[in-house]
């Protein structure tokens, strides 16, 4: 293989990769070089001279003249005068000799080694741009298509062929993937692995929902609202806080759209996620009534100290503000970034009762669901009849009748 054939190749892969010259120039250099300290053991007396776009390639030796019997002779940068005259007769002491390394001066096994070096560096470039490309892409919302799926992660590869990595735990529970479909996500890190560039994608970071309302919402992507906050439990529910500084938009009924049009899209793409827009406010009690929406408060206690909040509403509004599965009130605790405490706000002729969705940390939903099938919604509605009038009208268990009744009636103590 001669240098212009190894030149140019390299050539046009760093043309391919929009590699700037001086850094195209600069590894040829090196691999030359490289070359010559294996040969020569010093390369600090050699002129590299290489033309990338003619895959030119000129390599000069210079040495200066000593007399035959000095103790410089063995130096790298010194020639014998005898040695001299065999390049050219008439040179003579003290003057510079110049000289010509041709490519295969330095034998077949050093040029194919060049080659391997020359390989491995384009290799090592290559890696390096795709690791600083997506790194700046970092939070970037991306399209990518399946090509794989595997049990704890699903690979992508994107427009170029590169290998993205959507692993079990940056995807929503609803999520299902087949091979040729395209998928959207954000580029949540990249990181090097073995010298190998990993590029981690995510659907379920609150950076995924701000880019699906940026691509979806016009005043959002032109700066005409802002997102102040986005909380998530993937696949269930979010609270996004928007905030316009132009008095006449509304950024809540600009990011939902005329009937839910700009909305529906987006939770058609994060499975049916139930999406509660807030419009954002310094006034943290108004805050935090919105964030608890769509229950009533009735009234708000802050401690600031304590980073808590007690907020009272009617026993009706409880469980509203709980949500399924409680991440209503733990979405809300995290938008305005104090603990919500829940009271029930009872007059005096009121009976306090709770209702059974208020319990779904500590009874299981299908218990639930299957008291409410026999009318049974309250806590209260539960402890008024014997044990085996539940038996006997539920599919369910002595054993779990028992600890259902065990859980309602240390409510009440």
């Amino acid at each position: 293989m001669d240098a212009r054939i190894l030149i140019e190749s390299f050539a046009e892969f760093a043309r391919n990769k929009n590699v700037d010259r001086p850094t195209m120039i600069r590894i040829l250099e090196d691999v030359f070089r490289t070359m010559i300290r294996k040969k020569f053991t010093e390369d600090d007396n050699f002129d590299i001279v290489i033309n990338a776009d003619k895959g030119d390639l000129e390599i000069w030796r210079f040495r200066e003249i000593v007399d035959d019997n000095s103790e410089d002779i063995w130096d790298h940068d010194k020639i014998s005068l005898s040695e001299a005259k065999k390049i050219e007769p008439d040179f003579e002491i003290g003057e510079e000799v110049s000289e010509e390394i041709k490519l295969e001066d330095f034998g077949r096994r050093a040029v194919m080694m060049a080659r391997q070096t020359l390989m491995q560096k384009i290799k090592d470039l290559e890696k390096d741009i795709l690791f600083q490309k997506y790194k700046d892409l970092v939070g970037e919302l991306i399209m990518g298509e399946v090509y794989q799926v595997l049990p704890r992660e699903v690979l992508l590869i994107d427009a170029e062929g590169n290998e993205l990595i959507l692993p079990k735990t940056e995807q929503i529970a609803k999520d299902r993937y087949r091979k040729g479909e395209s998928v959207r996500a954000v580029v949540q890190r990249v990181e090097m692995v073995n010298g190998n560039p990993r590029i981690i994608l995510s659907r379920t970071s609150p950076k995924f929902l701000e880019r699906l309302f940026e691509s979806e919402v016009p005043e959002v992507f032109d700066g005409l609202i802002t997102i102040r906050n986005v909380v998530r439990e993937p696949g269930e529910r979010a609270k996004v806080a928007v905030e316009s500084y132009d008095d006449r938009i509304d950024p809540v009924g600009a990011c939902v759209g005329m009937k839910g049009s700009r909305i529906h899209s987006i939770v058609r793409e994060l499975q049916n996620e139930n999406i509660d827009v807030i419009n954002c406010t310094d006034n943290l009690e108004l805050y935090i009534q919105r964030a608890l929406s769509p229950a009533k408060i009735t009234s708000i206690k802050i401690e600031q100290e304590n980073g808590r909040v007690s907020v009272f509403m009617k026993p009706d509004q409880v469980s509203l503000a709980i949500g399924k599965g409680g991440h209503n009130i733990k979405l809300a605790s995290k938008l305005v970034g104090y603990e919500i405490d829940v009271f029930r706000d009872l007059d005096e002729s009121e009976e306090e009762d709770v209702d059974l969705d208020e319990f779904v940390d500590e009874i299981d939903d299908w218990v639930i669901d299957e008291l409410k099938r026999v009318g049974l919604d309250t806590a209260k509605s539960v402890l008024a009849l014997p044990k085996e009038d539940i038996l006997r009208r539920t599919d369910l268990e002595e054993e779990t009748i028992e600890d259902v009744l065990k859980v309602l009636k240390q409510e009440f103590e």
